[in-house]
């Protein structure tokens, strides 16, 4: 996978030649704020201590790490705090606009932003992703992923182009496979939509009530009929790993990152892109309301997008920064494992997840757990 094909995944990126690579300054007059410190709430797994002590060491603050495992227990978090208690949070993009509705983040004062040091791609798509709500943006895009299959190479050996989510229903799959209740439901439909079984495209069921009610009803039918295959559900990337580490799953429909800490453990395990496309996200940083530490929290945010912290990053999650320049120093572990994911046409394939509306949040959760207690 070469560096430009990496470097311009989405559609309509911009042209980077030219960006400079010079080693980063994060200005100490950012900690002379209320405090030295900044209180992050982020994913389980993604700000490691050595990523920490080097925020500290350029910066002169100190990094307070909460973790958390679904955007559901952000949310819930945040809401029972009235938007305080922490000073970044680090929901997905297509989240964003429920944040806003329920006023829980402030939005983002670009102008203490080093905003050319993000992929321009991921800075103008993001508006349209979620992060920018009735024209102000309320989060700067650090991060993309997908959600595709992993699988045990010796088990269920899967290649790009015949692999499908549809793998994963196959009946010799049974008690063998493992997915996220809400997000499994939506590779079973883009799997149905491919086999002209939906009444209307996946996308239309974000759109209104009335077309979600129509799309899912034929896809929670069939994944009950089919729910035999699910030998664990997941929740979070601890649950996921299990999955295939202590509860014998062959298959699934999982994060990036789930794959790669299990081929870092040394198991049989491979990660690709389906043919209906790995579902994507894009993740970043926002401010919440209650937020104390402004200043501190825009040298974090700046700091995270140096090409240096973009690369320790990626080089111990797998998930992709949007610094520019951090590609060129990332591991060749690191490459191996994109290259692998999203051979051929992979990249242009990727079915991003639209917003999500707390209309569809509500509805999801309900079809989900009609899946589940089937």
């Amino acid at each position: 996978m070469s560096l430009v094909k990496r470097r311009t995944f989405i559609k309509g990126a911009g042209s980077l030649a030219g960006l400079s690579l010079a080693a980063p300054f994060i200005s100490r007059t950012y900690a002379q704020g209320s405090s030295g410190t900044v209180n992050i709430f982020a994913w389980a797994g993604y700000l490691s201590d050595d990523m920490l002590s080097a925020f500290q060491e350029a910066t002169g603050i100190r990094a307070n790490f909460t973790p958390y495992g679904t955007n559901d227990e952000l949310l819930n978090q945040l809401r029972a705090n009235n938007g305080a208690g922490f000073d970044i949070i680090w929901p997905t993009v297509d989240r964003v606009p429920n944040y806003v509705e329920y006023g829980l983040v402030q939005p983002i004062d670009e102008t203490k932003v080093d905003v050319d040091k993000c992929l321009p791609s991921a800075w103008s798509n993001s508006e349209n992703l979620g992060a920018v709500v009735e024209g102000k943006r309320y989060q700067v895009p650090t991060d993309w992923g997908t959600e595709a299959l992993a699988f045990d190479k010796d088990q269920v050996p899967l290649e790009y182009g015949a692999a499908s989510y549809g793998d994963i229903w196959k009946p010799e799959m049974e008690g063998k496979a493992t997915v996220r209740g809400h997000s499994g439901l939506v590779g079973l439909g883009l799997w149905l939509e491919s086999e002209g079984r939906l009444p209307m495209p996946m996308l239309e069921a974000f759109k209104s009530e009335d077309n979600m009610i129509q799309i899912y009803d034929v896809i929670v039918e069939e994944a009950i009929a089919r729910k035999a295959n699910i030998a664990q559900f997941w929740n979070n990337e601890n649950e996921a790993q299990g999955a295939f580490r202590v509860n014998g799953c062959a298959i699934g429909q999982t994060w990036d990152s789930t794959a790669a800490a299990l081929i870092r453990e040394g198991l049989p395990i491979g990660f690709v892109a389906p043919k209906e496309g790995a579902l994507t996200w894009m993740e970043g940083v926002a401010i919440p309301s209650g937020a104390e530490n402004i200043e501190q929290a825009y040298a974090f945010i700046n700091w995270f997008l140096t090409p240096e912290a973009g690369a320790m990053y990626t080089n111990a999650t797998s998930i992709n920064s949007t610094a520019v320049g951090a590609e060129e120093l990332i591991s060749e572990e690191a490459k191996a494992f994109f290259a692998a994911a999203y051979p051929g046409d992979a990249l242009e394939k990727l079915w991003w997840w639209p917003i999500q509306e707390n209309w569809f949040v509500a509805r999801r959760n309900e079809y989900q757990d009609r899946f589940l207690s089937a």
